[in-house]
């Protein structure tokens, strides 16, 4: 295994829970960056939105900066770049060949 198939599994991994999600489209949402609202505007436990901002902030995909008394977020749409190539080869025309395995084959 490449350390570029690890890297691309790690962001997915990342990327793999509905609540990251929404707290990326949040944050896309709101240009500059963004602190103590992500709680309220999620609707989760603050606990468990630190937990998600803390896999999101190892992953690289969003940077978190002290200001004043809060952490302040924001993305990092550089980090998504190896996922956003590997899966833009997938979509590609000339990975949309199928083939369909014969009925001997599977059986």
């Amino acid at each position: 295994m490449s350390n570029r198939d690890i890297e691309i599994a790690e962001l997915a991994k990342a990327l793999a829970h509905p609540a990251r999600l929404r707290i990326l489209r949040l944050l896309l949402a709101t240009p500059g960056c963004i602190g103590g609202d992500i709680v309220g505007a999620v609707g989760l436990a603050q606990s468990t939105v630190s937990e998600h901002l803390r896999i999101l902030k190892v992953a690289g995909v969003i940077t978190g900066e002290i200001s004043g008394p809060r952490i302040c977020y924001a993305l990092n749409p550089a980090a998504l770049q190896p996922l956003a190539d590997f899966i833009g080869t997938l979509t590609a025309p000339s990975a949309a060949v199928c083939c369909v395995p014969d009925e001997k084959e599977i059986s």
